[in-house]
């Protein structure tokens, strides 16, 4: 057992006593749940060459009745940062501009470089198979192992793993149990491989949760502590880093989360999401994630020779996503970037390849797990489009 795995095993024995500790109430069918209009908060834009009228608009919206709060940074050549909402609708307190937020599956790009920084020290080889670093993974049904480029291109054939829901309102019922990664891998690969490696990117959680027992298994420490020695204190994000594994809350400061649960807006902010672990349990802040973006796609954190990887599209049909990172081309601008959604929580980081134009986003909204694209189009698509 790693030293990561017991410290898991460590903390799930008080997961029962946490979430006897909380209660969260719904707030439908009360005027407090009502949030009041706050009037955004709006730098004075300096950034050329994008549409900042289109941003504002956006969030002279917020709140509304999905987006409860809304926190924009746009940087590159310029820079431009809005927020609005409320922290709380009980309350209608402002939002907090400097909030702390479940970042959901943008945690895959900091997975992606902890690996990346591994093979660059040779300790990992791309295209090993995951099997030389995790013997015992895989049952004999995986006749062609997938190598460690499969994993981080989602082209590993993995099928999904063990989960407490598929919906918001099934895993709600379950927002304080525990799910180790261990569970979620060994339900995986017992059903064998949906295909054969390389031979079709399916996007998924699982080929992240693998990386992440990699990393373990490969430096004999935590994932969590890998991340923050490699990635977050190098990069200055003092406000990032992980849950004390089942601990369901946010500390520091945060803005309260929501989603509609059997047909009622419900407080969300408390939950339990160890099971996403390195594939979407980071807990982070705007300005956090623009260090990140930064420092990542400005050589600080992967060599780069190994980000040019990174930032390679596998040739598999269909394919659009290269290492953690999906590509995206927005009025001919070629632009990276990943989303995150939590229950009540939606993140993106975006950014062209030469940092010429940035953005990070984290919104409260209670659509975070259904099609991101219409809070993508309002929030993020205008920091990439020409100023009409």
């Amino acid at each position: 057992m790693t030293s990561g795995t017991t410290a898991r095993a460590r903390a799930t024995a008080v997961s029962a006593l946490l979430a006897s500790s909380l209660l969260l109430v719904p707030l439908a069918g009360t005027a407090a749940a009502q949030p009041a209009r706050v009037s955004p908060a709006v730098s004075a834009p300096r950034a050329d060459g994008f549409d900042a009228t289109a941003l504002e608009r956006a969030l002279a919206e917020v709140p509304d009745g999905d987006v409860s709060a809304a926190l924009i940074l746009v940087g590159g050549k310029g820079s431009w940062s809005g927020s609005a909402g409320v922290r709380d609708v009980r309350t209608g307190a402002p939002a907090l501009q400097n909030a702390r937020f479940r970042a959901g599956s943008t945690t895959k790009v900091v997975t992606a470089a902890v690996v990346l920084q591994l093979v660059a020290e040779k300790r990992v080889d791309l295209d090993a198979p995951v099997s030389r670093y995790l013997p015992d993974l895989l049952p004999p049904s995986f006749t062609e192992p997938p190598t460690v480029r499969h994993l981080l291109t989602y082209t590993s054939g993995l099928r999904p793993g063990a989960s407490l829901g598929s919906t918001t309102e099934e895993m709600y019922a379950h927002r304080f149990e525990t799910l180790t990664p261990e569970e979620v891998v060994a339900a995986s690969v017992a059903q064998g491989p949906a295909h054969t490696p390389g031979e079709r990117q399916v996007y998924g959680n699982i080929h992240y949760t693998v990386l992440g027992m990699l990393i373990e298994a490969v430096t004999g420490d935590s994932y969590e502590h890998q991340a923050a020695v490699r990635v977050f204190r190098p990069l200055g994000m003092r406000h990032t880093g992980f849950p004390g594994g089942p601990d369901p809350r946010i500390h520091g400061p945060h803005n309260r989360a929501y989603a509609d649960i059997d047909g009622r807006t419900t407080d969300v902010t408390e939950w339990n999401m160890s099971d996403r672990w390195a594939a979407g349990d980071m807990i982070s802040t705007t300005a956090d994630l623009e260090r990140l973006v930064f420092g990542l796609f400005g050589g600080k954190v992967v060599p780069r020779s190994l980000l040019d990887r990174m930032l390679t599209v596998p040739d598999v049909d269909g394919a659009t996503y290269g290492m953690a990172l999906q590509r995206f081309v927005i009025d001919g601008r070629e632009v990276w970037g990943k989303t995150g959604s939590r229950p009540g929580y939606h993140t993106v980081l975006g950014a062209t390849r030469d940092l010429s134009r940035t953005v990070v986003y984290s919104l409260n909204a209670k659509s975070a797990r259904d099609d991101a694209f219409p809070l993508v189009q309002r929030f993020a698509l205008p920091a990439f489009a020409s100023r009409p």
